[in-house]
């Protein structure tokens, strides 16, 4: 009898430490890959030092994950592959300089707006002319990154003799710096960002320009996953009340 006794305190014993460990929040935890680009700095860029990618978007989801409960892996990709990693289930969430647009709101679901601003233009430093907007540039060659907002308007104005479509935001600054092409349409603070660096030296950020587009970035997420939408927005907005997000945006230079 005494040996029964002494097994059902040691089943006890191990079953209460099963459930501890089952329960603890560190075991159970979940981690999150999230899509984002290796060229958009400062909302997402390859630190090349810690040859991970940092930015807005990354400590923003950070804080957003430490918040709701879970980890994130940060996954490197291109801009255009993003919203088909999220749909194929190769990636959780999207967290880069990604408008949030109606076309995309027909695949995708997006958080709330973290951060709102234009398309800028950079022409040759050569070049002086103060262009207010698209139609100052008629019969000019220009330069614009494949799966932004900014491709289609360009496109179909029919204003320009070239629209060449690129991977990256560098790879135009090159060819502008280079003056392969006459001017370049990317995000505004991308630009800025790269530009205040000190790369590109003979390229210039057209100041008076009208954006033609302006929109705001936001965090993507599957259809799919309502649930984690609901966790993002909570958490988003309980950084935006305390102050977090703004702490964020000033750390890379912009303001809320």
């Amino acid at each position: 009898m005494s040996f029964r006794v002494r097994f059902s305190r040691r089943s006890l014993v191990a079953a209460a430490f099963v459930a501890a460990a089952v329960s603890s929040p560190a075991l159970a935890q979940q981690t999150l890959k999230v899509g984002s680009t290796p060229t958009g700095i400062p909302f997402t860029f390859l630190d090349t030092q810690t040859n991970k990618i940092q930015g807005i978007m990354v400590d923003i989801a950070e804080a957003v994950g430490k918040d709701a409960g879970f980890a994130i892996q940060v996954e490197p990709m291109q801009f255009s592959a993003l919203i088909g990693s999220l749909t194929s289930s190769r990636i959780d969430l999207i967290a880069a300089a990604m408008y949030i647009t109606e076309a995309r709101k027909q695949v995708i679901d997006f958080s709330g707006p973290i951060y709102t601003y234009g398309d800028g233009l950079f022409v040759p430093k050569g070049d002086t002319k103060e262009y207010k907007d698209i139609n100052d540039m008629k019969g000019m060659a220009v330069g614009v990154q494949v799966g932004t907002a900014f491709v289609e308007p360009l496109q179909k104005s029919g204003l320009f003799s070239d629209v060449k479509l690129y991977d990256n935001i560098p790879d135009i600054l090159r060819d502008v710096n280079a003056g392969r092409i006459k001017a370049g349409f990317a995000d505004y603070p991308i630009v800025a960002y790269n530009l205040q660096q000190g790369r590109f030296p003979e390229v210039r950020l057209v100041k008076g320009y009208k954006p033609m587009v302006v929109g705001s970035v936001g965090i993507g997420v599957r259809k799919s996953d309502g649930e984690l939408l609901k966790k993002v927005n909570t958490s988003l907005d309980k950084l935006k009340a305390d102050g977090t997000i703004k702490k964020i945006l000033a750390k890379w230079g912009l303001e809320e």
